[in-house]
């Protein structure tokens, strides 16, 4: 598992995760309590990328490349 540093380069990264394996590709959100930490997590079983944040900016964008993901998911789209 990576973590990547930059939120820039972790959504390019995942968005190419998923439109390599759109049918293999999760996605994951966890928050961890005692750290105050939110990590996202992107895989296709070849790749796994995380990011983690404290920052509440990242969240915002976290959580719309995630809602665009999955509308993709849900949509059958590429």
């Amino acid at each position: 598992m990576v973590f990547v540093d930059s939120y820039e380069d972790f959504e390019r990264r995942a968005e190419q995760i998923y439109l390599g394996a759109p049918m293999k590709t999760r996605c994951v959100l966890k928050y961890d309590h005692s750290k105050a930490l939110l990590i996202a997590k992107v895989t296709d079983d070849v790749v796994c990328l995380q990011y983690r944040t404290d920052s509440h900016e990242d969240l915002r964008k976290l959580e719309k490349l995630m809602s665009n993901i999955m509308r993709h998911m849900a949509s059958g789209e590429r």
